[in-house]
């Protein structure tokens, strides 16, 4: 799998991932059926939705969908997993590209799902069509935990479709960075984080170079977050510093703005932190938010993995630190996502969905 993330090949990655989940289905039935003894209610994103439909079906229990990025077809934009690319082709294209990348993900699933059923659930095998108006979801709310200052709610989105704002899970504040960390950032001007989470590259040491250039190019100090396979701390600069982990919570706001692979929630740490973001997007929903960051006027156009060169970085990197209508756009988004609570948001919805429930049933 890290290799297929690293060439961003996402027809590869889904064959990959329909094999591992038939593998993988069994247990996951076994788990979830163990896990929800005793619940009043299931929620699923994109991940576990059809092993949480089956198990709501098993249990009668209703079941709300939660998701990340935008999976409600509508005719506003394409489908996010969708190469952005894609010429415009009006509102009646996009809704069905939509539907096609649901139909696909459903098909996909549908063997390993059809598996958990019979060996683990003792239920007939799910109707061909995907399941997504499936009866445990009736009636019931769907959540976008994005704020609608990054995407508005589509105007065809009925009103169970909730836009609750993002749903961070910060620490509880007892991590102390270390004192090397603290030293600096306090040394001189503020640094910029690059980071690429759990997307691998199949030439690591290649890109730790390519990274490392771009920064001397324009002479600027940066935080690196581990998982560069051969760079060595040892062979860094005393203008680059690397860690192995740190809350985005409290690096990103001491930055001066964020290069990473364009994942939901990096992007929303970034767009909280109220800096610039760079998006260097591998594959999936990546460059779609990607797009989104240059659409908002907070970021740089972003640039493919496969696209990436000294020169595109070391520019992408000049203009987050110079343009000033950027740097003002995002600070400005930043404290508009600080004011909400999507958190609590989402909490209150779905309690109000239990008590609706509850009271239908009396």
């Amino acid at each position: 799998m890290r290799e297929l993330l690293g060439k961003g090949k996402l027809i590869a990655i889904m064959k990959y991932t329909i094999k591992a989940a038939q593998h993988a289905a069994v247990q996951w039935a076994e788990d979830g059926l163990a896990a929800c003894q005793g619940m009043d209610i299931l929620v699923a994103g994109i991940g576990g939705l059809f092993i949480g439909l089956s198990l709501a079906e098993k249990l009668g229990l209703p079941l709300i969908q939660a998701y990340l990025i935008p999976f409600t077809p509508t005719k506003d934009f394409p489908a996010t997993v969708l190469p952005q690319s894609l010429p415009s082709l009006g509102g009646t294209f996009n809704r069905l590209t939509h539907h096609i990348t649901r139909q696909m993900m459903w098909q996909g699933f549908r063997s390993a799902d059809s598996l958990a059923r019979r060996q683990v659930l003792d239920l007939p095998a799910a109707p061909f069509n995907a399941p997504y108006n499936a009866s445990p979801t009736k009636g019931l709310p769907v959540l976008y935990g994005f704020s609608s200052s990054a995407i508005p709610a589509p105007s065809d989105w009925g009103q169970d479709i909730h836009v609750t704002g993002y749903w961070f899970l910060d620490s509880e504040g007892d991590w102390n960075p270390p004192a090397d960390l603290i030293n600096f950032l306090q040394a001189n001007s503020a640094p910029i984080y690059i980071g690429f989470g759990s997307m691998s590259n199949r030439k690591p040491q290649e890109m730790a170079d390519l990274v490392l250039q771009a920064l001397s190019k324009n002479g600027q100090r940066a935080i690196l977050l581990s998982g560069w396979g051969g760079l060595q701390r040892a062979d860094l600069p005393t203008s680059v510093f690397m860690i192995d982990s740190i809350p985005h919570a409290w690096l990103f706001p001491r930055v001066a703005a964020v290069v990473h692979h364009g994942g939901a929630g990096t992007t929303a740490a970034g767009l909280r932190a109220g800096v610039p973001s760079m998006i260097i997007p591998f594959f999936g929903d990546q460059p779609f938010w990607g797009r989104r960051v240059y659409e908002l006027g907070v970021g740089p156009r972003p640039i493919p993995r496969q696209h990436l060169t000294i020169d595109n970085l070391a520019d992408a990197i000049r203009t987050a630190l110079t343009d000033g209508e950027k740097q003002r756009r995002a600070a400005a988004l930043g404290e508009r996502i600080r004011a909400e609570d999507g958190l609590a948001h989402a909490v209150a919805l779905i309690e109000q969905s239990i008590g609706n429930k509850q009271s239908k049933q009396i």
